[in-house]
């Protein structure tokens, strides 16, 4: 039997909080400096960042490089600056898990991850997020308590299913979006940064309106975001 639980409705997202594509994609000659200074030499272990209880190093900015493939250190970074953005009014209510998240349930069940919801009051959220790694590739699930369904995006155009319905005890609508439907990949390094933008998107209830050909300006704000601990 489900059970059905309804988020209260929150106010549609302000439309000045809609970036214009065209927007989007500006990198200004200042931030370009400052982006190539973290990812130009120096001690990897040097700490550049730090906010949400976890430190970004060089090394883990150097893997927002074209071509190198994103950390759970940043994917959470990332990933902890939109929880922040969307605490303002105007935003859907969001949560988002850590990386090391689903594989703690995944082999040790739901007691496993007890403590991963102490204190957060899950079912006043409208958006749950949570990043998946499996080995080499990111991708994404989001459980939308206004829909109640769980939606499994991948960059791969792979099917989530089995990932779906270890999250779902819920019997909710559980969906894989197809690669007609999302943006794709067409390269083997892109992944976690399409995963970081559904994420992005998603969680302003916007369409995915980017491709790959965003994906190397995609990494340089990333990197300007992350070392100012603040979206653009």
């Amino acid at each position: 039997m489900a059970i059905k639980l309804m988020a209260e409705k929150k106010p549609a997202v302000d439309q000045e909080k809609v970036r214009r594509m065209d927007e989007v994609f500006i990198v200004t000659e200042d931030m370009e400096k400052e982006i190539k200074n973290a990812l130009g030499p120096g001690p990897q272990e040097e700490i550049l960042t730090s906010a949400f209880k976890l430190h970004i190093t060089r090394g883990d900015i150097h893997t927002l490089e074209n071509g190198e493939c994103l950390n759970d250190e940043v994917i959470n970074f990332y990933m902890n600056l939109l929880v922040e953005r969307n605490n303002k009014k105007g935003y859907p209510a969001l949560h988002v898990f850590s990386t090391f998240f689903y594989p703690k349930l995944k082999h040790g069940g739901y007691c496993s991850v007890k403590r991963w919801t102490q204190g957060i009051k899950l079912f006043e959220k409208e958006i749950i997020l949570i990043p998946i790694h499996q080995k080499v590739h990111w991708s994404l699930i989001v459980i939308d308590l206004r829909k109640q369904s769980i939606i499994y995006l991948d960059s791969m155009g792979q099917t989530g299913q089995s990932i779906c319905k270890i999250l779902d005890p819920l019997e909710w609508k559980r969906y894989s979006m197809t690669s007609k439907e999302i943006p794709q990949q067409l390269n083997g390094s892109d992944c976690g940064i399409f995963t970081c933008q559904y994420a992005d998107y998603i969680s302003r209830d916007q369409p995915l309106t980017f491709s790959q050909q965003h994906m190397p300006i995609f990494r340089k704000r990333m990197v300007w975001e992350i070392l100012h601990s603040h979206l653009l």
